[in-house]
Formats: C-alpha cells, structure tokens, sequence
C-alpha cells in the first residue's frame, strides 16, 4: 500500500463506490424510464412501479450500510484518540473537541497529536487545518 498523506489519505472501495453506485444509479434511471414508458403505453404499470421501488431500496441500503459502518468507525476512532491522549498527556482529550476534529486527529504522530489537539482546542481548527497541520503523517490503513 502507498504512503498515505494530506493528499492520498482519503480511501474508496472501486468494487463499492464506483461498481455498485454505477449500478445502482444506471439501474434507477433505467427504471424511471421504463416505468415512464410503460405509462405513455396505458401498459400496466405494476411492474416497473416495483423495479423503482426495489432499485430505491437498493440505494437506501447502499447509502445506509456505508453511514452505518463509519459512524461505528468514527465512535472507535473517538476512544482510541482518547485514549491516545490520556496515556501521552495522563488526561482525556479536551470535551470541546468535536467528533470530526478528533478523526482529523488520528493522523497525527505522537509527537505532534497534543500541540494539535492543543491548538484544535484554541483556535477552533476545521477538520481540514488539522490535517494540514501535520507534518509527518500516520496512515489509518484499517478504516471502513
């Protein structure tokens, strides 16, 4: 696996992301057309009306599987970065630290994770400055 950085850290599953949400999406379409087609021909519209149905339901799931694992993965990240903290500074992160600050946060190093968590605290750092903060970058290659 290449060296992860500010630039290459954000991860996409071709097979998930692209395969299946290219399916999903021609699939959708593809049904509202027929389901339009089989309107303008008085046909039955039963049919098509269940394959936009189930393509609908398709993309919900698509959507929501993804949604469901990375909010378990952003709650593990939360403790793990927590626990980082206590054994580096012996208390646990700041309670102003937000979610998101505290995932941007799991890139840094050791040696730079509590003057950044320090100044993410302060000066009410974005996700986005953290990680460009951060001069030697830790890689997260087990994420979701």
């Amino acid at each position: 696996m290449k060296d992860q950085n500010y630039a290459s850290h954000t991860r996409v599953v071709k097979g998930f992301h692209l395969l299946l949400g290219s399916l999903l999406t021609l699939g959708t379409i593809a049904s509202f057309v027929n389901l339009y087609l089989q309107i303008v021909a008085h046909d039955a519209v039963f049919g098509g009306a269940l394959i936009v149905v189930l393509f609908l339901c398709g993309i919900l799931l698509f959507w929501f599987t993804r949604q469901f694992a990375v909010k378990v993965q952003d709650r593990a990240i939360r403790a793990e970065e927590n626990f980082r903290h206590y054994l580096l500074a012996h208390k646990p992160l700041d309670s102003k630290i937000t979610m998101r600050q505290a995932i941007a946060l799991r890139f840094a190093p050791d040696d730079e994770f509590l003057v950044l968590a320090d100044r993410a605290v302060r000066e009410n750092l974005s996700p986005d400055e953290i990680k460009r903060a951060i001069k030697k970058w830790r890689a997260d290659d087990y994420r979701a």
